[in-house]
């Protein structure tokens, strides 16, 4: 159980990672990439509290 958890968080951290850097290669203003990157993190961060039992 532990393992698949912790694989879990680590693909999830990994995916989040690459989309940031796939929103930095966009050709956006930098007020939207802004608001891009904020909400992938948020969505990132309740995707890794969901692998934690927090929800």
């Amino acid at each position: 159980m532990g393992i698949s958890v912790l694989i879990g968080i680590l693909i999830t951290f990994l995916v989040i990672i690459l989309v940031l850097y796939l929103v930095q290669r966009l050709p956006l203003d930098a007020r939207t990439r802004q608001i891009a990157q904020i909400i992938i993190i948020i969505i990132g961060i309740l995707s890794l509290l969901k692998y934690l039992a927090v929800f």
